[in-house]
């Protein structure tokens, strides 16, 4: 018998540390190798790390939420002297690496913050811009913050922080304890523990508003027409196709045609470069009791009405079921929300970094509208509400798309519309 220790992976060129956001195992299971052993979470991807070994766990060394160096042990497997294999490389094994989440920008290595050095630089009004980082391309890392905490230098925004020398990487795992928050608690609180997908919907969130320079802007919609062509199929193709043909699919298809005819839409900030995307993946916000998924739907140009309402329905139904795949979640290029299937009226989404605008789809309601020769007419209305990063977009282009949209939907008809 001989034990061999599982190693944090280096998920990426430019990461020198991951968070355990989850044990998939437990002391005494055994394992196969490239068995997922647990979830990683990076500031630039989220991944199953696999056994490097066939044997059985011995001791779980870091505990879940723990921020490791790459290279750091994590975990020990008991395995057949017989049957030892030199241990291979993660970074040499993508294909066993279940990526969940990717980030393509190229921006500077020094602007890319990890969940850890956000969360530390926010506990301790660290100024991120003020630091000199010691990781790859000047990239700032946990131990960095940690040693000018430590020092009790923090740097402000007419100060720059001295270069700090880096210890070596531990030998025992350490677990940072949070600093204390002024919330008050009396009798009958609940104290609700933040989950690894809270933490990470929470960094991708905070990222996002603190890069990106969001603005916002929202056209009104009849949809009235829509509405009767949906109504009067929908029963139909219920009993045809087995599943629901609901609004969203329309809207879907709408903005997906929309971003074909302007492409700006469909890009991403790199720093010192604008990616425009060549395929259109409408990423999709899909919501369980306590947490929020957003699974893609790729090609969505290329997909029919009822395509569309086929993939919402799947990818819903796998995301309440627990069953979503890293496949599921990759590519996403634009994103639309159906904030209107909880009965919003106008709301402002925060942009799904790192694609440039949201698109957030608001309840159907019938309001009184003014017609051509001064008629007041009941009609079936839709706020289409934009959140865009004014890095990549201006109002021109977002205010081009939105009413190009606004056509599609107002001439979707019986007569001119198929959704086949």
């Amino acid at each position: 018998m001989a034990i061999e220790q599982i190693k944090m992976p280096q998920l990426g060129e430019s990461v020198t540390e991951g968070t355990i956001s989850k044990w998939l195992v437990s002391v005494g299971d055994t394992v196969n190798k490239y068995d997922p052993l647990a979830e990683v979470m990076t500031d630039k991807v989220n991944a199953e790390v696999p056994s490097s070994f066939s044997g059985k766990i011995v001791e779980l060394i870091a505990n879940e939420g723990d921020t490791l160096e790459v290279g750091a042990i994590i975990c020990t497997i008991e395995v057949e002297g017989d049957n030892r294999k030199q241990e291979e490389s993660v970074d040499s094994k993508p294909s066993n690496m279940e990526v969940l989440k990717t980030e393509v920008s190229d921006a500077p290595n020094k602007a890319r913050y990890s969940p850890a050095v956000l969360k530390l630089s926010a506990e301790h009004g660290i100024d991120l811009t003020q630091v000199s980082g010691s990781g790859a391309g000047g990239r700032i890392t946990r131990k960095d913050l940690q040693a000018i905490i430590e020092s009790g230098a923090i740097p402000t925004p007419q100060e720059k922080a001295e270069a700090v020398p880096t210890a070596p990487a531990p030998k025992a795992v350490e677990k940072a304890a949070p600093a204390p928050m002024d919330v008050p608690v009396t009798a009958g609180d609940i104290e609700i523990p933040v989950t690894g997908v809270r933490k990470a919907i929470a960094a991708n969130m905070l990222r996002s508003k603190h890069e990106a320079p969001h603005a916002w802007t929202m056209v009104e919609v009849d949809v009235t027409n829509l509405v009767a062509y949906r109504n009067s199929i929908k029963s139909e193709f219920k009993a045809k196709e087995g599943f629901n043909l609901t609004f969203f699919a329309f809207f879907v298809k709408a903005v997906a045609q929309a971003l074909k005819e302007f492409p700006q839409m469909n890009s991403m900030w790199a720093g010192d470069k604008i990616i425009q995307k060549k395929d259109i993946n409408i990423s999709i916000a899909v919501a369980t009791e306590d947490a929020l998924y957003v699974p893609v739907i790729k090609h969505a140009d290329e997909k029919t009405i009822k395509g569309i309402a086929r993939e919402i329905t799947e990818l819903a139904s796998k995301v309440r079921a627990g069953k979503l795949t890293s496949t599921d979640m990759q590519g996403g290029t634009f994103t639309v929300n159906n904030t209107g299937s909880f009965g919003s009226v106008q709301s402002m989404g925060i942009i799904n970094y790192p694609q440039a605008a949201i698109l957030q789809v608001e309840s159907i309601v019938k309001r009184p509208v003014v017609m051509n020769g001064g008629m007041i007419a009941v009609r079936d209305m839709v706020n289409l509400c934009l959140s865009l990063d004014h890095r990549v977009l201006d109002g021109l282009v977002c205010g081009r798309f939105l009413k190009r949209v606004k056509d599609i939907l107002e001439a979707t008809t019986k007569e001119n519309t198929s959704i086949y």
